[in-house]
């Protein structure tokens, strides 16, 4: 899995970017993780010519909208293209086991029967626990429970082809009860909520979330080599990449990384 491609960058209020949610590319194929919070993400994958055809996984990493809404979108066009005849093979979304039968309830209130009934048979729900890895496009995927403070979520982490750990943390806080999955990862993806100058004006404490400062001083204390930023505001997204990066350097002495959406990141 070579090239990380950014679908959306924004926290839950986030109106100027779109929510959180990415994809690892491996040759043609997607790793997609969530999908943000709406039909935005279409949209996104059409202008960053990923074709749906091309998307087989997807991980759901928890139940709040910004991430699960856009799962929603995925089933009902893949759906779509499967009744057409147009999409070989099947679709699999992995989530925590007390998410699958969240996103089931959700595809049969929302979606037609005929492409709801396609769960169980060309769309599968996969229950993970805690520590399970599977094979995913050649690449072993460790799926792990990051100790939520607010609703269960899982994050993942994996070895990229040149032997780098990649590992994703979700969108709180690392917390060091996931140190045996996190441990000498080379890319750590990490949610940041604002600037630590601007903690007073968006409280992320108080969310449970970080800062550009309290992130950077974790990657470093974790020896990563690449850290990357997203899950933010977006009340100056204009001037973001500079203010984060300005803020963070100091701090992490690695490659830091304030991607915008709709960005694809070469994983070496």
């Amino acid at each position: 899995m070579e090239q990380l491609y950014v679908f959306g960058t924004g926290n839950a209020a986030a109106t100027k970017c779109y929510n959180t949610c990415f994809a690892l590319r491996n040759d043609e194929e997607y790793f997609m993780i969530d999908a943000g919070g709406g039909n935005g993400i279409l949209s996104i994958l059409d202008d960053m010519n990923v074709d749906l055809s091309h998307i087989h996984h997807i991980f759901a990493t928890h139940e709040h909208t910004d991430h699960i809404l856009g799962i929603i979108w995925m089933v009902r066009f893949i759906g779509a293209r499967i009744k057409s005849g147009s999409y070989d093979g099947d679709l699999n979304i992995y989530s925590h086991k007390n998410l699958v039968s969240v996103i089931d309830t959700l595809c049969r209130l929302t979606l037609q029967k005929k492409f709801y009934d396609l769960i169980g048979t060309r769309i599968h729900l996969i229950p993970v626990e805690d520590g399970e890895t599977r094979s995913i496009l050649g690449s072993d995927i460790t799926f792990f429970d990051i100790h939520s403070t607010k609703a269960e979520q899982y994050g993942f982490t994996t070895t990229l082809r040149n032997g780098k750990r990649l590992s994703f943390c979700g969108d709180e806080p690392y917390n060091p009860k996931c140190h045996e999955f996190v441990a000498g990862t080379s890319w750590l993806l990490h949610e940041t909520f604002c600037l630590y100058k601007d903690r007073e004006v968006f409280k992320p404490y108080e969310k449970h979330h970080s800062t550009v400062t309290d992130a950077c001083q974790l990657a470093e204390e974790l020896k990563a080599e690449h850290l990357i930023l997203w899950h933010t505001e977006d009340k100056n997204l204009k001037n973001r990449k500079e203010l984060y990066t300005s803020e963070g350097s100091p701090f992490f002495s690695g490659e830091l990384l304030i991607p915008e959406d709709k960005e694809i990141i070469k994983l070496s």
